[in-house]
């Protein structure tokens, strides 16, 4: 029989193409999630019956454990930008991953895997940072040969960082980012995926590892070449970090004066965050270790970016129609 791997968070961004990877590697694979019925598009990434979607709520002991029996490998997924109601950085990034670490001790479970961030930091100012590196101490604390992957920024088809600023920039001729000059090292989420599977299947991985891109560009940077493949021309704003705080700070209040409906643009722990590069740290284990070369925005950006192009799939060919002849 194929041996089993619960993912947690497995229908996210992230979880998603790890599950995938896992199905084809030959795995059964439980996606523990909290609405399962939204999570049905994963049954077709295996055979019938392969990939399952299971009703799962981390800040629930009982439903933690109850995914989990019969796992060889657990890989945790599940992390939150800014928090909504009970699922506070604490409950989901602290106690969540430190629950389901406790629990796969007490079963037994072989491998863990946490997805973590590069930045996780226990002294950080900013909740996220903080409560990542909370989580990554309960994990290690409970399964001391469990794999931590840090990746910085994550992108492909579904991320929330291109996809989100692309289409900004269909709002005016502005673009404002917070913290222009800090440097980030993009990974693509397929390969953040290699880099669960290799954790999940070799035994001679374990301990943390930091998963950036081929290339480290400021945010400043990244923006001009989102709009150079976008074919728009917009001034990058560089807005400043009081500014930001106060932004974050009436858009707070917004949100919660609406109920939710109007949604802030941007936290304080969002602000706290852009203060510091998110690159990997010298020194640090990475995909070379795992035996995995990572690859380069420039390959991946055009396939999923080209539908913010003033003509979308039809961009390409209007630009071509102006070189003919008349």
């Amino acid at each position: 029989m194929s041996k089993l791997v619960t993912i947690y968070g497995g229908s996210g961004f992230v979880g998603r193409y790890i599950a995938r990877r896992m199905a084809k590697a030959g795995w059964r694979v439980r996606v523990a999630v909290r609405r399962p019925h939204e999570a049905i598009f994963v049954k077709p990434y295996g055979v019938v019956g392969q990939v399952e979607p299971v009703l799962c709520n981390i800040r629930d002991e009982a439903s933690v454990a109850e995914v989990m029996v019969g796992a060889d490998a657990v890989i945790n997924c599940v992390g939150i930008l800014a928090p909504s109601g009970k699922n506070t950085f604490d409950s989901i990034q602290s106690e969540g991953a430190t629950r389901i670490a406790r629990i796969a001790a007490q079963q037994g479970v072989a491998k863990m895997v946490q997805i973590s961030a590069i930045g996780a930091d226990a002294n950080a100012e900013s909740d996220y940072a903080r409560t990542k590196a909370e989580g990554e101490a309960g994990v290690l604390e409970h399964m001391p040969n469990a794999v931590i992957l840090r990746p910085s920024i994550v992108f492909g088809p579904e991320d929330e960082f291109f996809n989100r600023f692309a289409g900004m920039t269909r709002m005016g001729p502005v673009l404002p980012v917070v913290g222009a000059d800090t440097k980030f090292q993009p990974v693509y989420v397929e390969d953040v995926a290699r880099a669960a599977e290799v954790a999940v299947t070799r035994d001679d991985v374990s301990g943390v590892y930091e998963l950036g891109g081929p290339d480290v560009d400021t945010f400043r940077e990244l923006m001009q070449q989102m709009l150079l493949l976008i074919r728009r021309r917009r001034m990058v704003l560089n807005m400043p970090f009081g500014v930001a705080r106060a932004v974050a700070f009436f858009g707070s209040v917004g949100q919660t004066l609406s109920l939710g409906i109007v949604k802030a643009p941007i936290t304080a722990d969002q602000v706290a965050n852009l203060r510091h590069d998110n690159v990997v740290s010298e020194g640090a284990r990475g995909f070379a270790e795992l035996g995995i070369e990572p690859i380069a925005m420039e390959s991946v950006l055009p396939d999923y970016l080209w539908r913010f192009r003033p003509s979308g799939q039809y961009d390409a060919i209007k630009e071509s129609a102006k070189n003919l002849r008349t």
